[in-house]
Formats: structure tokens, C-alpha cells, sequence
């Protein structure tokens, strides 16, 4: 269940940080955030599809380490980032 390619491109539109951006880590962030999202409606659904549950659990292990990357290299760009997409902050 991958994001389809409107919703990605939407999610690199809205959060790149230049022209050709599709790496930076604020891209790289959004687009765990939508598949995180898009995998917590499949679990309410699906409740017993544990396979799903541990790759979404790896997602969010994944997220908060480039989360933690950002906030060590640039804590505004990590503050702006984690205000934008409503993910609660520990900084």
C-alpha cells in the first residue's frame, strides 16, 4: 500500500525546500508522516494485520531518528517542520 503518486507529489510540492528538492530531510519527514497516517486508517480497519502494524512501528522508528538528525543540525528548521505536519515535540 504505497502512497499513490498524486499524494506524493503533493507532499514534495508542499514541503520542499527548493526547485529539484525530493531529499531533504523535511520531505523525507512528510512523506513518513502521510504513510504513517495512511497505515494508522488501514489498522483501525484491519486490526489483526500485524504485519502492517510492525512495518508501520519500523516507519516511526525511522521518522523519529531523521526527526532527531533535523532538531541536532537545525532546531528552527525542526521546530517549523514538527509545527507544520502537528507532530507533538520533546525540544
Amino acid at each position: 500500500m504505497p502512497l499513490s503518486l498524486n499524494k506524493t507529489a503533493d507532499v514534495i510540492g508542499e514541503y520542499k525546500v527548493h526547485e529539484s528538492d525530493t531529499g531533504s530531510p523535511e520531505v523525507q519527514i512528510a512523506l513518513m508522516s502521510a504513510r504513517i497516517t495512511q497505515l494508522t486508517e488501514h489498522l483501525k480497519v484491519n486490526k489483526k494485520d500485524h504485519h502492517s502494524r510492525r512495518g508501520m512501528f519500523l516507519l516511526i522508528g525511522r521518522r523519529k531518528r531523521m526527526l532527531a538528525y533535523l532538531a541536532k543540525t537545525d532546531i528552527e528548521r525542526y521546530r517549523s517542520l514538527c509545527q507544520r505536519l502537528g507532530i507533538r515535540t520533546k525540544i
